[in-house]
C-alpha cells in the first residue's frame, strides 16, 4: 500500500509540474505572438576606412530594434548604430528598408531610426518603476544573426548602474537572467502582457545569466525628447545615484511624500559643476521644490534649463535633513 501511495503521489506531482509549465509556456508564447510583428533586425555596415579595395566586401554587423510608431520609428541602442555608414532594417515580413538616424543619446544608449514604412505595429511601454524582482522577463532579438530568437527568465534586480561604451554611466538599469547575446542589443525586454519593461543593452562576458536592460521609463523619456528635439541636452550634477527605499521612521520624521529617493553612491567633480557640498551616502529627496523619488525623476528634472544654474537640493545625511546649493554643468 505504501508503494502504491508513493507512486500515486509522484504521478500527481508530475502532473502538477506539467500544468505549471503549460501555464508558463502559454504566457511566453502569447507574448511572442502579440509582439512578433514589432521586432526588427538591424544590419549595419561601417564606412570604409581609406581607399576602397577591389573585390573586398565589408561585412555587416547585426543588431535588434522594435517599432514604437506605426509610421516607421524604430527604437534601438546607440551603440548598434554609432559611427555607421549604412543601416538596413528588416521587418518580420522580410522586407528591407534603408534607415536613417533621427536621434541618438550615448548617455542612455538609446537611438531612434526612421524607415519609410507605414501601418507598422508599435509596442507599448509600461511603468518600469513598478517592476519587482522575480517577475517574468522575456527578451526577443537577433543574437549572433539568428533572427527572432526568444529567451525568458526573470527580473533579477533593479536599480543597477551600467557603464556604456562611451564611458558614461546609465542609472536605473534592469538586471535579468533572460539570455541576451551579441545581436540582441536594442531588442525589447517584455513583461507577461507583452509590454516593454526595458531595452536590452549589455551582458557581462564570462558570466552566466547576468544581462542588462535600460529601463522602459528612461527609454520612453529619451525617445520622446529625441523625436521632438533631435538631441538631448541635459544638466549634470556629477553624482552616481541609484534608487533607494526610505525607512518608515525617516518618512514619518520629515513628512516625506514619497517612499523612495536617490542614494548618492559617489560624487564626481567635473568642469562646470560645483557639487562639493554633496557627499557619498547622501540621500537626495528634492530638487528646486520638486520631489525626487527615483533616478527617472532626477533625469526629467535635470533639463537644459538647469545648465550653469544654481540648484536648491534637499538631502538626508545621517538621519538629518539638510538644504544645499549646487551648480549644474552640462553633460557632454
Amino acid at each position: 500500500m505504501n508503494n502504491e501511495f508513493l507512486l500515486h503521489t509522484a504521478d500527481t506531482d508530475e502532473l502538477q509540474d506539467k500544468n505549471y509549465l503549460d501555464e508558463y509556456s502559454r504566457t511566453v508564447t502569447g507574448v511572442v505572438k502579440a509582439t512578433s510583428k514589432s521586432i526588427v533586425n538591424i544590419k549595419t555596415r561601417k564606412p570604409p576606412a581609406g581607399r576602397p579595395v577591389q573585390n573586398i566586401y565589408p561585412t555587416f554587423a547585426m543588431g535588434s530594434g522594435f517599432v514604437i510608431s506605426s509610421n516607421g520609428i524604430i527604437l534601438t541602442n546607440h551603440h548598434v548604430v554609432n559611427n555607421i555608414g549604412e543601416i538596413i532594417v528588416t521587418t518580420p515580413d522580410g522586407k528591407e528598408y534603408p534607415a536613417k538616424i533621427i536621434g541618438a543619446d550615448a548617455a542612455t544608449d538609446i537611438a531612434l531610426l526612421k524607415i519609410e514604412a507605414s501601418g507598422l505595429n508599435p509596442l507599448t511601454f509600461t511603468d518600469s518603476d513598478r517592476l519587482e524582482p522575480g517577475q517574468i522577463a522575456i527578451a526577443i532579438g537577433n543574437p549572433l544573426g539568428f533572427q527572432h530568437t526568444v529567451t525568458s527568465g526573470i527580473v533579477s534586480a533593479l536599480g543597477r548602474t551600467l557603464r556604456t561604451q562611451s564611458g558614461r554611466l546609465i542609472d536605473d538599469v534592469i538586471q535579468t537572467d533572460a539570455a541576451i547575446n551579441p545581436g540582441s542589443s536594442g531588442g525589447p525586454l517584455l513583461n507577461s502582457k507583452g509590454h516593454v519593461i526595458g531595452v536590452n543593452t549589455a551582458i557581462i562576458k564570462g558570466a552566466q545569466g547576468i544581462c542588462f536592460s535600460v529601463s522602459a521609463n528612461i527609454a520612453k523619456y529619451i525617445a520622446t525628447e529625441l523625436l521632438t528635439k533631435g538631441k538631448i541636452k541635459r544638466a549634470y550634477l556629477g553624482i552616481i545615484g541609484q534608487n533607494v527605499n526610505l525607512p518608515n521612521d525617516l518618512i514619518n520624521q520629515w513628512g516625506l511624500v514619497k517612499k523612495t529617493a536617490v542614494y548618492i553612491g559617489g560624487v564626481d567633480n567635473k568642469s562646470g559643476v560645483e557639487n562639493s557640498a554633496l557627499q557619498k551616502g547622501d540621500i537626495l529627496i528634492q530638487l528646486n521644490d520638486q520631489v525626487v523619488g527615483s533616478i527617472d525623476d532626477l533625469h526629467k528634472l535635470l533639463t537644459e534649463k538647469c545648465i550653469n544654474k544654481e540648484l536648491n537640493l534637499k538631502i538626508i545625511r545621517k538621519g538629518k535633513l539638510l538644504e544645499l546649493k549646487v551648480t549644474a554643468g552640462e553633460l557632454s
